[in-house]
C-alpha cells in the first residue's frame, strides 16, 4: 500500500499543475514597483489598511487572490473567472457582452474593485479585500495569456518541454522564464526598474482602463513566435521573450501605482 501511495504521488508530481499569473515572485515584483511611486497619501491609507495582516506591505498581499483557493475555497471559486479574459479569438477586441458576462473577468474585476477600494463609505474588511484583489488582478491582466485564447486555456493546454522538464507555455510565462533567470528579488527590482516605459503614463480616472490593458496583452499573444513551433524550446526563446514579460512586470507596476493612488489620494 505504501508502495502504491509513492508511485502514486511521484506520478502526481510529473503531471503540470495549474498556473498562476506571474507566480509567486512576479506579482510581489508588480506589487514592489507599484509602490516606488505612490503618493504619501496613497501610502499612509495603504497602510491603515494592511495593519494586522501578516505581511503587511503590497508585496506581501500580492499573491493572496491566488492564494484563496487553498485558504477560501468558496471565494476563490466565485472569483475564479476574475483572473482572466479570453480576447485573441476576437482578434484582442474586448467586449464586454461577449467576454465579460456578469462581469466576471479580469477588465470588469478591476473596476469593480478599484470602486469599492475608492469608497471611503466602505468598512475596512471591504477596501482591504478590493485592494488585495486590485493588486493581484492588475498584476494578472499584463501577463499575456492572461488575456489570451480560451480554446487552450490561456496555454495551460498548450504543453512544452523547458530545462528537462514538462511544462506549459502559461506556466513558462507565468514563472519559468523568470526562474531561468536565476535572481533574487533585490536583483530584479534594481534590473526591473531601470527599463524605461516606452510611454507616460498620465493620471487616470477611478475607473482603470483595464481593457486597453487586457487588449495590449493579448496583441503580445498573437505576435509571430510567441507560440513555439516545436514542442521543445531552450534558450533562444528566452532570449527573445523574456524582455517583453519584464516590460509587461515593469509596466503593470507602474499601472497599479497609477491606478491606486487615483483611488486613494483624493
Amino acid at each position: 500500500m505504501a508502495r502504491f501511495l509513492f508511485v502514486l504521488l511521484l506520478a502526481f508530481s510529473l503531471v503540470p499543475q495549474p498556473a498562476h499569473a506571474w507566480g509567486r515572485l512576479g506579482h510581489r515584483l508588480v506589487a514592489a514597483l507599484a509602490w516606488d511611486d505612490l503618493t504619501p497619501q496613497a501610502r499612509a491609507r495603504i497602510a491603515m489598511l494592511l495593519e494586522g495582516e501578516a505581511d503587511p506591505t503590497l508585496p506581501g498581499i500580492a499573491s493572496w487572490a491566488d492564494e484563496l483557493r487553498e485558504h477560501d475555497p468558496d471565494l476563490g471559486k466565485r472569483t475564479g473567472r476574475w483572473h482572466y479574459v479570453n480576447i485573441a479569438e476576437d482578434g484582442c477586441h474586448y467586449d464586454a457582452a461577449t467576454h465579460c458576462k456578469g462581469g466576471d473577468c479580469v477588465v470588469e474585476a478591476i473596476r469593480a474593485q478599484t470602486a469599492i477600494l475608492a469608497d471611503a463609505s466602505r468598512s475596512k474588511a471591504e477596501r482591504l479585500q478590493a485592494l488585495k484583489f486590485v493588486v493581484h488582478f492588475v498584476g494578472d491582466v499584463h501577463q499575456p495569456l492572461h488575456a489570451g485564447f480560451g480554446r487552450d486555456k490561456g496555454g495551460n493546454d498548450f504543453q512544452l518541454q523547458f530545462d528537462g522538464r514538462g511544462t506549459n507555455l502559461h506556466s513558462l510565462w507565468d514563472s519559468g522564464m523568470l526562474k531561468a533567470a536565476d535572481l533574487e528579488e533585490a536583483q530584479w527590482l534594481q534590473r526591473l526598474r531601470a527599463i524605461p516605459l516606452a510611454v507616460d503614463l498620465p493620471p487616470q480616472p477611478l475607473s482603470p482602463p483595464s481593457a486597453q490593458w487586457a487588449e495590449a496583452s493579448c496583441r503580445i499573444v498573437l505576435r509571430p513566435g510567441f507560440y513555439p513551433s516545436k514542442a521543445t524550446i531552450g534558450d533562444a526563446y528566452v532570449q527573445t521573450w523574456r524582455p517583453l514579460a519584464e516590460e509587461q512586470l515593469r509596466r503593470g507596476g507602474a499601472e497599479l501605482a497609477v491606478t491606486l493612488n487615483a483611488a486613494l489620494s483624493r
